[in-house]
């Protein structure tokens, strides 16, 4: 069994998305679709580098704090393949100062911001694999919005700055992973750049897509769509998971979209700070089913099911 031993999450300062509308190119008409229709306020975004984002997500990991022995493996999940000059890798900074240089480390990207997942699925394997059952994998989520292609997907969403640290563990003792199901369906609509006839196209597809992945994850948990209590989404925008709620069967009420309006989409990072919200209000009651579900452009559908 794959588990989420413990998440945390490191949320810097936001600023309002007027305040970036020269900045990101924005035309009156595209800033007010982006507050009126989708629902959004404010993006984080940070001075700091990114390996300082990282570690501030890090920092607040209480359970990791005298435990480090026990990381086998430090993942860096992504969306960009890469935001630093060759050869530098702010990575290898991040684990020395956690002094976890004892640690395997490797970054994932082929899932674009559904790495996220991807990378839990991947840990919980290799520590099945391992067979140690007190060994941990630290997932590293979230990056620097760092050129304009990647502080915003036209009239989908703003990225965010937020970063996200999770401890993967192979036991069954909270937070357990019962399902993952993931597709990239390529083709039309199917482009990490998107022209105007190809961002159409996944629009379109994009309801039908979630609703199909989310329910394979849910059946290869043993569950129905009604066992789900609360579905952890990546924060894009409020409109298309309105239409993804229908599409689901899954009442908008069970969408956690607290995050949306604050803090902007930011990459992989979006699950778990949404479990980080959510969990700190109470809203995962012990043994509840809740639903992750990230989109990568290039379309990557994932979806993956805990039980508190």
């Amino acid at each position: 069994m794959t588990s989420l031993v413990a998440v945390s999450a490191y949320v810097p300062t936001t600023v309002s998305i007027e305040s970036l509308q020269d900045e990101l190119g924005l035309s009156a008409t595209q800033l007010r679709r982006f507050r009126r229709m989708y629902g959004l306020s404010d993006v984080c975004r940070s001075s700091e580098s990114e390996a300082d984002m990282l570690l501030g997500a890090v920092s607040k990991l209480d359970f990791l704090a005298g435990q480090e022995e026990r990381v086998r493996y430090v993942v860096r999940a992504k969306t960009m393949p890469a935001a630093s000059p060759y050869p530098v890798n702010p990575m290898l900074g991040v684990r020395e100062a956690l002094g976890l240089e004892h640690a395997a480390m490797f970054t994932v990207t082929d899932h674009a911001c559904a790495s996220g997942l991807l990378a839990v699925d991947l840990c919980g394997t290799l520590l099945a694999a391992d067979g140690d059952p007190d060994a941990l994998a630290l997932v590293l989520t979230g990056e620097k919005a760092f050129t304009h292609s990647a502080q915003v997907i036209p009239d989908v969403a703003i990225m965010g700055e937020a970063t996200a640290a999770v401890l993967v563990g192979p036991g069954d003792a909270q937070d357990t992973m019962l399902g993952y199901a993931t597709t990239t369906l390529g083709g039309p609509g199917g482009e990490v750049i998107l022209d105007d006839e190809q961002a159409a196209e996944f629009r379109r597809i994009y309801p039908g897509a979630v609703a199909d992945v989310a329910r394979e994850a849910v059946a290869a948990a043993g569950l129905t769509v009604d066992d789900i209590a609360m579905v952890l989404p990546h924060n894009v925008n409020k409109i298309s998971w309105v239409r993804a709620s229908g599409a689901l069967g899954i009442p908008r009420s069970r969408i956690f979209l607290d995050n949306v309006g604050t803090t902007g989409h930011s990459f992989c990072a979006d699950p778990f700070l949404n479990y980080h919200t959510a969990n700190g209000l109470g809203l995962l009651a012990p043994g509840a089913c809740y639903l992750m579900i990230s989109v990568g452009l290039g379309s990557t559908f994932s979806a993956m099911v805990f039980r508190k």
